[in-house]
């Protein structure tokens, strides 16, 4: 996805609004986050690494970054990722990459645009 214009295109808007963050390499986006900021929560959104990138420290940087960011009075976070049953679970390693940052798996949410099952992982701050 990061070679997604879509995609692009979110993280041009979300960096003039200061809701985004960017790994570059080698003057090419290897990843991107979006960030929002409600009330006290803070909402991961659209974390996405290049597939040659994964498995090298970007997605945790991207987190890390994005936590400590996080305005005061922010005491949890929240992203949705593939719920278990959906086939990208085990292709992106998401669920795996959230436990390992100390989310845990809450609720199940709606389906995904393409129709594939969803859920919430939470982690205190």
């Amino acid at each position: 996805m990061v070679d997604d214009p879509g995609f692009h295109g979110a993280v041009e808007r979300q960096l003039a609004g200061g809701t985004a963050l960017v790994a570059v390499r080698d003057e090419r986006v290897v990843g991107g986050l979006l960030v929002g900021y409600e009330a006290a929560a803070c909402h991961l959104h659209w974390l996405v690494v290049d597939e040659r990138t994964r498995g090298t420290g970007v997605g945790r940087a991207l987190v890390t970054e994005a936590l400590a960011r996080c305005p005061d009075g922010v005491v949890g976070v929240e992203v949705v990722t593939f719920g278990a049953d959906h086939p990208g679970a085990v292709a992106s390693g998401a669920r795996v990459f959230y436990e390992r940052l100390g989310f845990s798996p809450a609720e199940a949410v709606e389906p995904g645009p393409e129709g594939g099952s969803r859920q919430m992982y939470r982690r205190t701050l």
